[in-house]
């Protein structure tokens, strides 16, 4: 859910600490990421670049989600005696140990199969988030900043097939904007 609504990396998904999410102002802070190294061992870092670590505003949706879920935490680890904290994980396993990718991933495609979707990966919902976002004519710099990519110029290239028809929407623009300029000269 979390993954279409912000286009978040799984890494940066699996990295979220609640002391990262304010859903008093429904935003998030990408601060840290959760990685597998080739011996197996999980390792927290920061994220890569500068522009990785980013906040993420909320629209209501996942606000509400993430605040169903919280719940269902804070109720989880009362059970456990363990009480949540901020240095906890938003998407862990039962006993707050860290998921594993490949099963996150795995679980992630059993689910889409069930809907009767096929070859679409957790990875694609970050695609679709961005490509939507740039249908909506949300401004690139605002995309890009929202995906924590280093610069204007990754966004343009990963998603400008999906901007097919902005020449013609940009000459019409021009073309109306023209119009007004000489009917507001011919009334002068």
């Amino acid at each position: 859910h979390l993954a279409l609504y912000t286009g978040m990396r799984r890494s940066e998904l699996l990295g979220l600490r609640w002391k990262d999410v304010d859903l008093g102002l429904a935003t998030l802070s990408i601060v840290q990421v959760m990685h597998k190294l080739r011996d197996g061992s999980i390792v927290f870092s920061e994220p890569k670049t500068a522009k990785s670590r980013r906040m993420v505003v909320l629209t209501p949706t996942p606000s509400l989600a993430l605040k169903e879920h919280r719940q269902k935490r804070e109720a989880l680890s009362d059970m456990l005696a363990k009480p949540l904290s901020g240095d906890d994980l938003v998407f862990c396993n039962v006993d707050g140990t860290p998921l594993s990718l490949s099963t996150v991933s795995h679980a992630f495609l059993d689910i889409t199969r069930k809907a009767g979707l096929k070859n679409i990966r957790l990875h694609d919902l970050r695609h679709s988030h961005d490509s939507l976002m740039l249908k909506q004519n949300v401004h690139p710099k605002i995309v890009q900043e929202r995906l924590g990519h280093s610069t204007i110029a990754i966004t343009l290239d990963l998603y400008s097939h999906v901007t097919p028809g902005l020449q013609e929407a940009a000459a019409l623009r021009f073309d109306e904007g023209l119009i007004t300029v000489e009917d507001a000269d011919a009334i002068a």
